[in-house]
């Protein structure tokens, strides 16, 4: 272990080398009689190697030494000018419009998930277009036409859908909302549901270990939100979404500039689902009632004269669901054994700034600091369980933005502090506890804009429960040939187990609950640590004249202590450390093919290996298939003079059988086979484009009408001791279809 600190430590400092003097300039254009910023231009040293490109206002800074004299300065459509520099002095010169080229008119399609040959991290974009594949109603419904996030239930009763990447649940993934952590502790179960589709503008989806600069929780990659902009989203927008489940939903978007420097939108969202359904005659809903209401006020200043902008948002949600038996009423049989029945009721307000400054004279020194504040109130009980957990969070981080001698030579460093305090009640046992740390970090990233990228991070945090620690990160990219990018990465993450909030789903059953106490500080508990290694290949090239990439991902993660939730007894649901070894590995290939004009496939297949040694030995980790394979198909017309078009999209998921926790210790008739069916599924989804302004949509997910049998165990005496809700390995409504407008006004 200290031998790789000291190999990132010695590949950091390795770099840092003495500053040099900057020249700094603005290059212009002509438009009629005024002069306007040229952004993009290339700005280099004649012979040299050191360049820069021109930011929005026309601005740049590049390195200069007195050996250096003659700087060029080019854009396409303009004529190429060579100056000859003596001295350090701001330059400001105006490019003239080339007279010589004709015009070329290219075309080209955005591609509705954005992979990067660039970057260092296996990091890649989901669009908005891409969410519009799919009714995408919440974030957690969001990843169905992605085949690097699998999405499934996580239990017969709440209806709650869980993400895993790398093979791993969404506690190991840090999850964030334009990079400030949002989905975690009280709100890691149903979280995910709490972010509107709408509101979305994109997901950044980074495999393996994230930056350093974001916290040392994550493990098997990071989920970044970024959220929609009052600049820049509609004036208006609706969305309108029914369902045949009778689900209702309903978005919208308000946005005004209140001055030339403020703008705010108001976001509402309510969702209601009240139809009781039963299609398997279990005498159990398929799935919960609910009602939910989420509000968000976004604040946006922006002031490019000084280089400012900032981001205010305030955020409410009410949350209601009911699950459990279909006679159930909870007024009159809460806490009673009459009929079984859940329900969670949650209220959550949050407020969160970011403050950002580039220096208007330096444009690659950047200040930025964030703040969230979040509380998070959930009262719950499940037939005879009850669960109430109070989760108030502060976070903040400062981040500062540099280069060292040229801008292939990036620095970010800073500081952060997090602050939770948790209060839960189980049953009859009170669980109260704070956390804090207090970290720093460094990241250097080198880029030579050809060949070579590479991200080394170090940082180091103080935390009032797991002590101090150091957490090294690494990400780097080569380029071996055109269109290609070969990566590699490798981290160490570390986390407290929330294992009641994290688990709610055990409450759904009869087991009894055990924590193994090891005298640890969370629970009695140690903190999770694991190191996660992976190599990918991406590979872009032509087939048949059409555009098509291939990647191969293989990723490991491996722990050296881990909180062991152990199904293994079906009357008991218990908490260890681990003692032994447990990993997960991961493997992927997927194929995009745009193969003819508006026509694009991906194809996936996945593979994942994971096993945990149990107290009862080393067993393949319960409910995740071996084999996945994923296949997705786009078409679109093309867009008429008014905007109209037609859009259409399929995708169909087939899994293999997944391990199913031992019932060797049940009755025979609630015992199960020791592996579940294959399960396949076919989503489909039509929208028709009137304008830029009217749409309307019409879809059907598991129109094959796929359905899991017997998905609650004991369903005819769910106050018995073998009740459980917890193997559910396939849809357990069957067919679902949808329909939807979406209004907006630019």
């Amino acid at each position: 272990m200290k031998q790789i600190y000291f190999l990132i430590s010695f590949a950091l400092l390795s770099y840092v080398v003495v500053a040099q003097e900057e020249l700094t300039g603005t290059i212009l254009e002509t438009s009629s009689t005024k002069e306007l910023p040229l952004p993009g231009a290339n700005v280099y040293w004649l012979g040299s190697s050191i360049g820069a490109i021109t930011s929005a206002d026309g601005t740049f800074s590049i390195p200069y030494k007195f050996s250096y004299n003659q700087l060029v300065i080019s854009y396409v459509g303009f004529k190429t000018d060579t100056l000859t520099v003596n001295e350090n002095k701001p330059i400001r010169h105006i490019l003239q419009a080339s007279e010589e080229l004709d015009a070329v008119e290219i075309s080209t399609r955005k591609q509705a998930t954005q992979k990067s040959y660039l970057k260092a991290s296996n990091t890649f974009t989901v669009t908005s277009d891409e969410l519009l594949k799919a009714a995408c109603c919440n974030l957690a419904e969001s990843f169905e036409t992605n085949p690097s996030i699998d999405v499934n239930f996580a239990d017969a009763v709440s209806g709650t859908r869980q993400i895993k990447m790398l093979g791993l649940t969404s506690p190991y993934i840090l999850i964030a909302t334009e990079n400030i952590p949002a989905i975690r502790g009280a709100s890691q179960a149903y979280g995910l549901s709490f972010i509107p589709g709408t509101w979305v503008e994109s997901i950044q989806i980074t495999k393996g270990t994230g930056s350093v600069v974001n916290g040392f929780e994550s493990i098997a990659g990071q989920i970044n939100t970024e959220l929609v902009k009052p600049t820049t989203d509609d004036k208006l927008f609706v969305n309108l979404y029914g369902a045949s489940n009778e689900r209702l939903e309903l978005n919208t978007h308000f946005n005004t500039a209140v001055s030339d420097k403020w703008s705010t939108g108001v976001y509402i969202h309510g969702n209601t689902h009240q139809e009781k359904h039963d299609t398997n005659d279990d005498g159990f809903l398929d799935m919960p009632l609910y009602n939910q209401i989420n509000l968000m006020n976004r604040w946006q200043y922006t002031n490019p004269e000084k280089g400012v902008v900032s981001f205010i948002n305030l955020k409410y949600l009410n949350d209601e669901k009911q699950g459990g038996q279909v006679n159930f009423d909870p007024e009159r049989d809460q806490g009673t054994t009459n009929y079984w029945g859940s329900d969670i009721e949650t209220e959550r307000f949050e407020v969160t700034t970011k403050l950002g400054y580039v220096n208007p004279e330096i444009p690659y020194q950047s200040l930025g600091f964030q703040t969230a504040f979040s509380h998070h109130e959930q009262d719950s009980y499940f037939g005879l369980n009850l669960y109430d957990i109070k989760h108030s969070s502060f976070y903040s981080n400062l981040v500062y933005n540099t280069i060292i001698s040229d801008s292939r030579h990036k620095v970010k460093t800073g500081l952060s502090f997090t602050y939770d305090h948790y209060d839960e009640l189980v049953n009859n046992t009170t669980y109260e506890r704070t956390e804090n740390s207090v970290g720093g970090f460094f990241e250097y990233a080198y880029d030579n804009l050809d060949k070579l990228t590479m991200t080394a991070g170090l940082r180091v945090d103080q935390h009032n429960r797991l002590g101090f620690f150091v957490t090294p990160r690494f990400h780097v990219r080569y380029t071996p040939w055109e269109k290609s990018a070969l990566r590699a990465s490798i981290g160490r993450g570390k986390r407290s187990a929330n294992i009641f909030a994290e688990n709610q789903n055990m409450f759904s059953s009869a087991r009894q609950i055990n924590i193994l106490n090891s005298g640890g500080k969370v629970y009695g508990l140690d903190p999770e640590i694991a190191w996660n290694y992976g190599v990918s290949y991406l590979q872009g090239f032509n087939l048949f004249a059409r555009k098509a990439d291939v990647t191969f991902d293989f990723y490991r993660t491996d722990f050296q202590n881990q909180v062991v939730v152990d199904w293994e007894n079906p009357f008991e649901v218990n908490f260890y450390n681990l003692e032994g070894d447990s990993y997960a590995n991961s493997f992927q290939f997927e194929f995009n093919y745009n193969a003819f004009e508006h026509f694009d496939m991906r194809l996936a297949y996945k593979y994942y290996d994971i096993k945990t040694d149990y107290n009862s030995g080393s067993l393949e980790k319960p409910l995740v298939p071996k084999h996945r394979l994923f296949a997705n198909a786009s078409y679109e017309t093309a867009v008429k003079d008014n905007g109209a078009q037609w859009k259409f999209d399929a995708t169909y998921n087939w899994l293999s059988s997944q391990r199913l926790p031992s019932t060797d210790l049940s009755a025979a008739e609630y015992q199960l086979s020791d592996r579940s069916p294959t399960v396949g599924t076919l989503n489909l989804q039509m929208t028709k484009v009137f304008s830029p302004q009217f749409e309307l949509y019409l879809g059907g997910e598991n129109v094959t009408n796929v359905r899991q049998d017997r998905p609650v165990i004991s369903a005819d005496n769910p106050f018995g001791s073998n009740f459980d809700s917890n193997f559910v390995y396939g849809p357990i409504y069957g067919s679902l279809y949808y329909a939807g407008l979406r209004f907006r006004m630019k």
